[in-house]
C-alpha cells in the first residue's frame, strides 16, 4: 500500500475493524512520513446481471434498486436507513444465489416483499409502478390481495 502523503511503499497497519457490508476498515501508518490514513478493503463482487421484461440484459445497479425503493417510499415516514437497509437485503439475497442472471421479477417480488412490511402505501407505490397497473380494477385487486395478507 503507498502513502498518499509522501508515496512510500512501506505501511503498518495499526487497527482493523469490520463494517456492517463487508468491508474491512485499516488504520495504516506510513513507516517513512509517520503520517496515518485510512483504507478499506472488500471482496470483488461476480458481476450479477438482470434480465429486463423485454428480454434485455443488462448489469445490476444498487443504485437504481435503491432510486426504486425511495421513490416509493417519499413523502412516507421511512427512515432513509430502512431504504438502505432493504436494498442490502435485497442485494444480499441475490448474490446469494448461484445464479449470474435474475429476472426483475425475482428482484421486484423481494422488495415488495419487504415494502409490505415497512409501510403499505410504499408497498402499493411500488406494485403500481412494477406490475403496470393497467387499469382501476387491477389496482384495486392489488389493495385486497394486501388486506387479505393482513
Amino acid at each position: 500500500m503507498r502513502c498518499p502523503f509522501c508515496t512510500h511503499t512501506e505501511t503498518d497497519v495499526i487497527d482493523t475493524r469490520d463494517t456492517d457490508d463487508y468491508r474491512i476498515r485499516r488504520r495504516r501508518e506510513c513507516a517513512k512520513c509517520k503520517r496515518r490514513f485510512t483504507t478499506y478493503e472488500e471482496v470483488e463482487k461476480e458481476d450479477l446481471f438482470v434480465i429486463k421484461k423485454d428480454g434485455r440484459r443488462e448489469k445490476f445497479d444498487r443504485h437504481k434498486l435503491l432510486n426504486g425503493i425511495q421513490r416509493a417510499c417519499e413523502k412516507r415516514p421511512v427512515p432513509v436507513e430502512e431504504t438502505e437497509e432493504i436494498a442490502n437485503w435485497v442485494e444480499a439475497r441475490l448474490r446469494k444465489g448461484d445464479k449470474q442472471e435474475v429476472k426483475t421479477d425475482e428482484i421486484g417480488e423481494l422488495v415488495m416483499d419487504r415494502l409490505r412490511k415497512v409501510d403499505e402505501v410504499a408497498y402499493i407505490r411500488f406494485a403500481s409502478v412494477y406490475r403496470s397497473f393497467a387499469d382501476v380494477e387491477s389496482f384495486e385487486q392489488a389493495l385486497k390481495n394486501l388486506k387479505k395478507k393482513k
